[in-house]
């Protein structure tokens, strides 16, 4: 049976993944090779009612609830983009409901992301990240109830 990894341990494998680059552009080739990777959601969740709410690209995704864990899935029509929540869905799909709603995500300052992204890219991000706590809440309250 493989081991669990925490929120952090995964964060902190991606660091290191992205301290092996010398540059951004390389860093841009290996955020859009794991978009690549990223198998493609369902179409029936091609959905308006699943779309991130303010994101530029158009982002599709959904939470499933199992055995006490959250697992995500999720696509976009940008590389970009696809690149960027297949490391959400990399470090939060699998966990708990209080882990997601409380992870810091420090890894997305630690590889500089942020500081390397347009303002609507990071703004989009950041809605990524609120929708993806936004359904672990929710899956922790109405299973709390």
């Amino acid at each position: 049976m493989s081991e669990h990894k925490t929120i952090d341990e995964i964060e902190n494998e991606i660091v290191e993944e992205f301290s092996l680059f010398d540059n951004w552009d390389d860093r841009y080739e290996y955020i859009i090779d794991l978009g690549k990777k990223l198998p493609p959601i369902k179409e029936a969740y091609r959905r308006d009612e699943n779309k991130v709410k303010g994101c530029q690209s158009s982002v599709w995704l959904v939470a499933h609830y199992n055995n006490g864990k959250i697992f995500y899935e999720a696509d976009s029509d940008a590389v970009i983009v696809k690149g960027l929540i297949s490391m959400l869905i990399r470090v939060l799909s699998g966990q708990n409901a209080d882990d997601i709603v409380n992870a810091k995500l420090d890894f997305i300052n630690k590889i500089g992301m942020m500081n390397h992204l347009a303002q609507t890219r990071s703004n989009g991000l950041l809605s990524m990240v609120k929708q993806m706590k936004n359904y672990a809440l929710a899956y922790k309250l109405k299973n709390v109830v």
